[in-house]
């Protein structure tokens, strides 16, 4: 019998599954209160912002796929900002920068999550906005218990927020005292921050346009409003050490929307896989499935040596030609369909040995074979600069309480409408709160290069490459549909692939696969400052037992064994074609759950 921690939750009412326990609920209620998947997700949304501000803000951005009940293929909406007109490499530069920051007013870009939840409530929702906010509004006001994480994040940074941050300060540390954990917390600034958005919403008539006032007054109401003002005049610390201004102001927010898009999708044994495009790091789950797929995969022990092996070494070779190849396909023509390709699967295949790679090996591709000299060089530069206050990547909470990380959300309902989110930016370390709004901004520009001529240079009107990176897949002959993702910095499509290799290889159910060991590696560049690399780092859960990890070794690896249950915060979501639901979360870090009925 495989081993499972919690039952995998079945139903056929709707399903709701996110990194918070109160969230799910919350999703729960609006579908009990006759609202959809797309009502749901959207309320859980809000929520997450309030109770795991240490992983995500309403100033944050993320991308967003949604299925439509009946619909052949997902939708991707996009709810990544772009760089302000103003965020020039020059100007950067000026500023005695070779890297953007980790934190602090630079490393801000347009705020996008709103947008996008604004976009899909619109089109696609049932519930006005007020049913969607009031669970957020009411734990923002009223309290909400304070996870120990988010206590002793604010408490290690009590001093520099009292120092460099005194908006930061005031918000966190209400009374001058960080919370306990557990006791109840409060932001009554981002509650009534709300409250007059909905005030103004509401005085025009009609859900829809409701909505769309909502979204003017966030950018290019009030709230871009108190964003202008402040940015105009603050100059605060840095990752990197110096007090510098910001460039963000409100034209850029209000010259922002968000949009849909088609996803990028490939076949694998009998599935259809599908991903945001190369603005996200989704391609790498599709490739490194195309790159596996030649491989016997179903042969394998699925908790052991040779497969943990094969997907490491295949997981390089697509991050690579993450670093070499994506960007914003909007600004700069990328060669994602050879990336995706069969044929240049192939060639990747073949790349892999016995023992473990410690290079950096991007693909070369015929007209882009400066971008994989450039991206070798990168990975190679002078790791000697080290995180400042409030940043590094936003990955493994266990690792640093000062880190920040994501949530993600995965929602179906009774009519088959389908929702993965992964929210994330405008944490409580990335930059100080927005005097009056209860809201930091986000840190997104930190996934830039200010070097010219690469398709993640710096430039205005240009979306960061970002880590966000929801799934969705269905079985190419209809009879089941998934929905599934995980916060993790760049290690969101190493976890997805290694979760979604055993679903389809191994047989197990949603909740088995998410139990089972995780692994990851830190080998190619990471997308956070100071954009450091690991060669042949593999982290692994010691689940896995002595002897794996040994055999590991002798390959080449450099072992790093995780805490017990640390590793990954999968949570999925499936249909089948006769309307029964499927949930399941992780019991990592004990936050994240599914609920359904």
């Amino acid at each position: 019998m495989t081993f499972t921690t919690r039952p995998e939750i079945t139903g056929t009412f709707g399903v709701a599954t996110s990194t918070h326990w109160i969230a799910s609920a919350v999703g729960m209620k609006l579908l009990e209160e006759g609202g959809n998947a797309f009502d749901a997700a959207a309320a859980m949304g809000f929520v997450l912002n309030v109770v795991e501000p240490h992983l995500n803000g309403p100033l944050g951005d993320m991308p967003l796929m949604i299925r439509l009940a009946g619909a052949e293929q997902p939708q991707v909406i996009c709810g990544q900002g772009t760089a302000p007109s103003g965020a020039t490499i020059a100007h950067y530069k000026s500023e005695g920068l070779t890297l953007i920051p980790g934190s602090g007013l630079l490393a801000t870009v347009v705020p996008g999550a709103f947008g996008a939840w604004m976009l899909m409530l619109r089109d696609h929702g049932r519930l006005p906005l007020r049913a969607v906010l009031e669970p957020a509004i009411h734990y923002a006001r009223a309290g909400h218990p304070v996870l120990p994480r988010v206590a002793h994040t604010i408490a290690g940074l009590a001093a520099f927020f009292e120092e460099e941050w005194p908006s930061s300060h005031a918000t966190w540390l209400p009374g001058g005292a960080a919370p306990e954990p557990g006791a109840l917390f409060a932001n009554p600034d981002l509650a009534d921050t709300w409250d007059r958005l909905l005030t103004e919403a509401e005085a025009v008539k009609g859900r829809e346009a409701q909505i769309d006032a909502a979204r003017r007054a966030f950018y290019e109401g009030f709230i871009a409003e108190a964003i202008d003002d402040y940015l105009s005049e603050a100059c605060v610390m840095d990752a990197a050490g110096g007090r510098r201004k910001g460039v963000l102001n409100g034209q850029d927010m209000a010259g922002w929307s968000a949009s849909y898009e088609d996803p990028l999708g490939i076949e694998y044994h009998g599935w259809t896989v599908w991903k945001p495009g190369a603005w996200t790091q989704g391609p790498t789950l599709l490739q490194s499935l195309q790159t596996l797929s030649g491989m016997d995969i179903a042969a394998m022990d699925l908790n052991g040596a040779d497969f943990v092996h094969a997907v490491t070494e295949a997981m390089k070779l697509s991050f690579a030609d993450r670093e070499a190849y994506y960007g914003d396909p909007m600004h700069t023509d990328l060669p994602i369909e050879t990336l995706l390709s069969a044929d240049y699967a192939a060639t990747r295949r073949a790349q892999i040995g016995a023992t473990a790679s410690l290079e950096q090996r991007p693909g070369r591709i015929a007209g882009f074979e400066a971008w994989a000299d450039a991206a070798v060089a990168r990975a190679g530069m002078d790791p000697a600069q080290t995180p400042g206050v409030g940043a590094g990547e936003p990955t493994m909470a266990h690792l640093t309480e000062r880190r920040g990380d994501t949530v993600h959300i995965d929602v179906i309902d009774q009519w088959g409408n389908m929702v993965s989110a992964t929210p994330s930016g405008g944490w409580l370390q990335s930059s100080p709160v927005v005097p009056g709004l209860g809201m930091p901004l986000n840190s997104r520009a930190q996934m830039f290069w200010l070097d010219e001529g690469l398709p993640t240079s710096l430039a205005p009107g240009r979306r960061p490459r970002t880590t966000l990176s929801p799934s969705m897949a269905a079985r190419t002959d209809g009879s089941l549909d998934l929905a599934f993702g995980t916060p993790g910095g760049d290690q969101q499509d190493q976890w997805q692939l290694i979760y979604f290799l055993r679903l389809v290889h191994g047989g197990l159910n949603l909740q088995e696969g998410i139990d089972a060991p995780l692994f990851h590696t830190g080998h190619f560049q990471s997308s956070f400052y100071p954009r450091a690399t690991r060669p042949g780092h593999l982290m692994l859960e010691p689940a896995f037992g002595e002897a794996v990890i040994d055999a590991l070794g002798r390959k080449g690896h450099d072992i790093e064994l995780a805490e017990p249950w640390t590793v990954g915060r999968l949570t999925a979501a499936s249909r089948s074609k006769e309307g029964l639901l499927k949930a399941a979360a992780t019991p990592r870090l004990m936050q994240a759950y599914a609920a359904g009925r």
